[in-house]
């Protein structure tokens, strides 16, 4: 479980940054009419995306968590700042389980 916390917790802030970067960039496309920037962040963080997806089903199959919880986490990078959020809460509830796996 620790193995796929890394990969996760790296994911979650590129994808969470990605979005924020993509979010100026539709504002710049639909409010000022200069696209080029969306053009090309809009598939990267699509990519990146679906990478962080497999890092969640990973992360989610080895902690045990049920489907809604991981739906849960894997919605957390489509809204902007939720990543960061979600990212702390799922690293405290991973680390908890592994201390009380220790115990």
């Amino acid at each position: 479980m620790e193995s796929a916390l890394k990969p996760f917790r790296v994911l979650a802030y590129v994808v969470g940054c990605m979005l924020l970067v993509l979010c100026v960039g539709m504002v710049l496309r639909y409010g000022f009419g200069e696209d080029a920037m969306s053009k090309i962040v809009a598939p990267i963080h699509g990519g990146l995306y679906m990478i962080y997806l497999i890092t969640v089903m990973n992360l989610g199959m080895k902690a045990r968590w049920s489907w809604p919880y991981m739906a849960g986490v894997m919605l957390g990078g489509t809204v902007p700042f939720l990543s960061f959020y979600v990212e702390r809460r799922v690293t405290q509830r991973v680390q908890n389980a592994l201390a009380a796996a220790e115990a």
